[in-house]
């Protein structure tokens, strides 16, 4: 492991540990009580206490997380590609995914949650809305950055549009759909949790915001605080996961994967 790749884990995970010890020893020195604000020792206990019932909850959150991501990646890779090939199209649709975006979500989840039946699937609108319009307008962006020389060369050796678009602009706007992605899927988690705590509905099909939701109602502080560690966890995994994806398929040809190593 290079010296840099080091200072990457090494650094967070120190600055972390120290944080961690320093807020221990607040809520021990003044005795501040479990109910005000547990300790990360007494929630790391809640969380292994409680694992059963809140993976559970967590399991729920990131089905709904991910199929959002998915739905919300589908559609916006092809409304772009739509958008790049005919500009009637971009400018007739564009102002509508920019509503969908500028509309607070809390505002139009009851909506949606009264309007559709099933509960699973006005979360996945709901955390599909927040998700979908970094991916549209990331990969629009890309498409129409295509390299004008390039495209130039292309059809001057009589490249179709099919062409052009498959073997260039498609991998020019690969990077910008990368980008977009690893921003939608922080979206898409916030997405989740806000549809659920606006639907509030408990049972088996209850995610982690109504476990926090429940957590509050009871006085539960540790384990809502133990909620909001997975909840911050699955972000960072998430993240994570598709920075990994981005550098693995951008490493051998693209700046934006260089790790910092030569700077």
């Amino acid at each position: 492991m290079s010296r840099a790749q080091a200072l990457r884990w090494f650094a967070p995970a120190v600055l972390g540990f120290l944080a961690l010890a320093a807020w221990e020893w607040v809520v021990w020195a003044r005795e501040i009580p479990p109910f005000i604000l547990p300790g990360p020792v007494q929630i790391a206990r809640t969380l292994a206490r409680d694992w059963d019932s809140l993976s559970v909850s967590l399991l729920v959150t990131v089905q709904i997380t991910f199929a959002a991501l998915a739905v919300a990646a589908s559609l916006g890779l092809l409304l772009a590609i739509l958008f790049a090939q005919s500009r009637v199209i971009e400018m007739s649709l564009f102002p509508y995914a920019v509503v969908l975006q500028v509309t607070p979500i809390v505002a139009i989840a009851p909506l949606i949650i009264i309007w559709v039946d099933d509960v699973r699937a006005a979360l996945l609108i709901c955390a599909w809305i927040v998700a979908f319009f970094p991916i549209l307008s990331n990969t629009t962006v890309g498409l129409q950055s295509t390299d004008r020389n390039l495209l130039d060369l292309f059809r001057l050796y009589g490249a179709s549009r099919w062409q052009v678009l498959w073997r260039l602009k498609l991998p020019s706007a690969m990077p910008y759909f990368l980008a977009g992605l690893r921003i939608s899927g922080g979206l898409a988690l916030i997405g989740a949790i806000v549809a659920e705590f606006v639907a509030g509905t408990g049972g088996t099909a209850s995610g982690l915001a109504y476990r926090i939701l429940e957590s509050g109602y009871q006085l539960q502080i540790p384990r809502m605080f133990a909620a909001l560690v997975l909840v911050s966890g699955t972000g960072i995994a998430i993240f994570m996961a598709l920075s990994l994806l981005s550098h693995l398929l951008l490493r051998r040809w693209h700046e934006s994967a260089d790790t910092g190593e030569h700077r």
